[in-house]
């Protein structure tokens, strides 16, 4: 007979073992988790205690010996949930080690019972189940769920409770949503796992809603902030949706009296135990003296981490931050406040989302300290502005025959506040409507990975079960159409680029001559099918593909094909040069085996454009790293020798969008043209990617940005905090970071392909001497987070 407790024994221990009472759906949840066969999908509003359901499958696999997956869609909030499963593992009496961490950058206990991961490893493992062993594993809790309907993140969700087997059971952790019974019904019709539901409406820390007209920013938090711990509203997370606006409503408090007696005295005894000396944080040592926190991608890892221990600590009366913090990393806070309910680039911005506001809203309150949590909305400062002057105006009757009041009437008539023209605002309305505005449903988001579907087929040739995949997925009809289209165009792409051959084989390309003959036959064709047009345009750009001097003859020759019947494969079997996409997880496969193949002949300024154009650089850090102009830093030899002639000869660009040199009529007509039509010069980054979609027209979910930080803080002697300022990037500094380590991990990934015009050591060589400077950069601002990147890398065989 076994010696290990049964799961009555196991629910009784936990429940036991819980420093408090649970609320009504935490006692609900946890009651069928120890019953359920194979899982719990658990519905409440953000703020009513899910970690405490969480935790219960995690004491489980620790009491049974088996192992248990606690995933996350933030590597922040992984390794905050790190922290908090360990402190748990050694409440109920086992070690910290037996809880581990694996995320894209840190790996710590990685063969812990308790494996705390980002979903994208989760499913990593599960695509490479030769090399992990799932048979030991008893649960997976997914936490932030509604991460599901997210349109990058949830493709990554969707997949792996596809794949997990069916003896481990899930608890699916979720902000309320709108269908969740569908989804249920939805996960046992199409993928055979029945799971029992459990929702909640009430939270245990009531909100309460205010709009704040008459006050701005600055004089609402400072009045937030004032009297004794029973009166204040304090601590308060400030919501920005922008990483420089957060540092500048953070200096604009730092002026204000925040703190309580006796926290100042607290906070400098806590900020000497850390060196603030470079990049931002001397900026950030004074705003968090004065009891401001600063938390955002922006900020360096090390001094995130320092923000939120001040804040738990209760040391810090405000944390100004952006939307992510809301997707539970633990920043317990009386109050939240919107200084602003729209988001978005100037001009063009919206409201926010209603699931972002119910995230943020759900921030407010804490079950330990408070009875009540509080929500503020600001209206805009002109409006505010306006108000005070119309109490003003209002105050002097209409009727009064004073002449001093006369004169002071029309004096503010004259001085009335106005609208700023271009300037968009928002109105109380707004925040009642995201108050009342139903939860979010969960919905099949973002397409068919071309990693994973390179994967399953050279597991297995065979289309169909791929087919039944894309229509297993939570989408109505006509979206199921449009995926089922979405894999064809992906097979002939595969193709048509030689990594796959298809059964039955594709119809041969046609001759101009013999699509006129098949019209004048079939005349009642007058149009071709989406997958034929994509079947011949990807065959005419394989051909593209050879040798610039055949690019016109192919272009001749490629005429759309006229055939009735839809093709489709049922066959599609990996050629050899597949192995090359399989090495490849960080970035889109194709594009990266089209990348190393074009680099065999570039100087090392084009290699290094290239692979950073592939790391995602947000948008707001790209224009503080824009690639230099070609007076500065000409073009190199894969552009003059062989990009520049293919672009122009394909006619995708004039010479003059390549670089080439305009004659002084010609500079002065650009100059006369507003910046919107002025001429587009293409940096070497979007010369790939031009001629890359041209070649593969239909490759979906690939981002790539033009930037120069790698390449410049080369110039800098790879001295950090020497570019950081020099060039102001100091509010920005843990974005340039993390894209450096991603750059030290793509280098690693790429060294396993290398160019035809070189060899596999040439290759690495040169990409290892790359990784070696960048590493040594990073090891100068966070060595413990760089080192651990690279035994990650090393672990995982990069």
């Amino acid at each position: 007979m076994s010696d290990l407790p049964s799961r009555d024994e196991l629910a009784t221990r936990y429940l036991d073992a819980l420093p408090y009472p649970p609320y009504p759906v935490q006692e609900e949840a946890l009651l069928q988790y120890f019953t359920a066969q194979q899982g719990v999908l658990v519905c409440a509003p953000t703020g009513t205690g899910k970690t405490l359901i969480a935790e219960a499958a995690l004491f489980e696999a620790l009491h049974t010996r088996t192992v248990a997956y606690y995933t996350t869609p933030l590597i922040a909030l992984t390794e905050q949930k790190f922290t908090e499963m360990q402190d748990a593992a050694e409440r109920w009496g086992f070690s910290r080690d037996d809880v581990g961490l694996v995320t894209g950058n840190r790996r710590v206990n990685p063969d812990a019972t308790i494996l705390v991961v980002v979903a994208e490893i989760l499913l990593n493992r599960l695509l490479h189940t030769e090399a992990f062993d799932f048979s030991c594993v008893s649960a997976v809790v997914m936490d932030e769920f509604h991460n599901f309907a997210d349109p990058e993140r949830g493709m990554v969700w969707e997949l792996t409770l596809g794949m997990l087997p069916p003896h481990i059971r899930v608890l699916l952790l979720s902000a309320t949503v709108g269908n969740a019974f569908e989804f249920c019904q939805w996960l046992r019709h199409s993928h055979n796992r029945s799971i029992e539901l459990v929702q909640g409406t009430e939270r245990k820390v009531p909100l309460s809603y205010q709009w704040v007209g008459d006050e701005l920013l600055n004089e609402q938090i400072e009045k937030m902030a004032d009297g004794d711990d029973t009166k204040r509203y304090t601590p308060a997370l400030v919501f920005a949706f922008n990483r420089d606006v957060c540092w500048s409503i953070a200096e604009q408090l730092k002026g204000k009296t925040l703190l309580a007696d006796g926290q100042q005295k607290r906070l400098a005894v806590e900020l000497d135990r850390f060196d603030f000396s470079q990049g931002a944080g001397p900026k950030l040592k004074q705003l968090l003296f004065r009891g401001v926190g600063v938390h955002h991608a922006g900020i360096l890892p090390k001094y995130r981490r320092i923000v939120e221990d001040l804040f738990q600590k209760k040391l810090l009366s405000v944390c100004v931050c952006t939307e992510t913090l809301s997707a539970g990393i633990n920043l317990p806070a009386r109050s939240v406040v919107l200084p602003t309910l729209l988001k978005g680039p100037p001009g063009d911005m919206k409201l926010i989302e209603p699931s972002t506001a119910h995230q943020i809203f759900g921030r407010a309150g804490r079950p330990q300290f408070d009875n009540q949590g509080y929500v503020f909305a600001l209206a805009h400062e002109d409006d505010v502005k306006h108000l005070r002057w119309k109490v003003k105006y209002d105050q002097i009757p209409e009727d009064t025959k004073d002449p001093n009041l006369l004169r002071a009437k029309k004096d503010l008539k004259r001085k009335m506040p106005t609208r700023r023209q271009g300037e968009q605002y928002w109105q109380e309305s707004h925040f009642l409507q995201l108050q009342k505005a139903p939860a979010g449903k969960l919905t099949s988001r973002g397409s068919l990975p071309w990693r994973l579907l390179t994967y399953l087929l050279d597991a297995s040739p065979d289309v169909d079960p791929l087919r039944n995949l894309v229509g297993k997925r939570l989408l109505d009809s006509a979206k199921q159409v449009q995926g089922q289209k979405q894999l064809d165009r992906m097979l002939m792409t595969l193709w048509a680029a030689g990594y796959v051959t298809l059964e039955p084989p594709p119809p041969p390309r046609q001759s101009p001559a013999e699509v006129a003959a098949a019209k004048a036959a079939e005349p009642a064709v007058a149009k071709q099918t989406e997958t034929e047009r994509l079947m011949s345009a990807a065959l005419a750009q394989l051909a593209k593909s050879k040798s610039p001097a055949a690019v016109a003859t192919v272009k001749a020759e490629a005429k759309p094909v006229e055939v009735v019947n839809e093709y489709k494969a049922h066959k599609a079997f990996p050629t050899p040069e597949m192995k090359r996409l399989l090495g490849i997880r960080s970035i889109n496969p194709l594009y990266a085996v089209y990348l190393v193949n074009q680099l065999g002949i570039a100087d090392r300024n084009e290699r290094i454009q290239a692979f950073e154009s592939v790391l995602e650089m947000p948008g707001t850090a790209a224009r503080l790293a824009r690639v230099p102009f070609y007076d500065d830093m000409p073009p190199g030899p894969l552009a003059t020798q062989r990009l520049d002639m293919e672009i122009v000869q394909m006619g995708l660009a004039t010479v003059q969008q390549l670089g080439a040199p305009l004659t002084p009529e010609e500079k002065e007509e650009q100059r006369s043209l507003p910046y919107e039509q002025r001429l587009k010069i293409y940096s070497f980054a979007e010369k790939l990617r031009l001629l890359f979609d041209a070649q593969f027209p239909d490759v979906h979910t690939l981002y790539t940005t033009p930037a120069w930080a790698v390449g410049e803080v080369l110039e800098f002697g790879g001295q950090f905090n020497k570019y950081i300022t020099a060039r102001g990037l100091q509010k920005q500094e843990g974005v340039f970071f993390r894209h450096f380590l991603r750059m030290i991990l793509l280098l690693k990934e790429l060294s396993s392909l290398h160019p035809p015009e070189l060899t596999l050591t040439e290759w690495q060589t040169e990409l290892g001497d790359l990784a070696s400077q960048l590493t040594e950069c990073c090891r100068q601002v966070d060595p413990e987070s760089t080192d651990k990147t690279l035994e990650d890398a090393d672990k995982a065989g990069l």
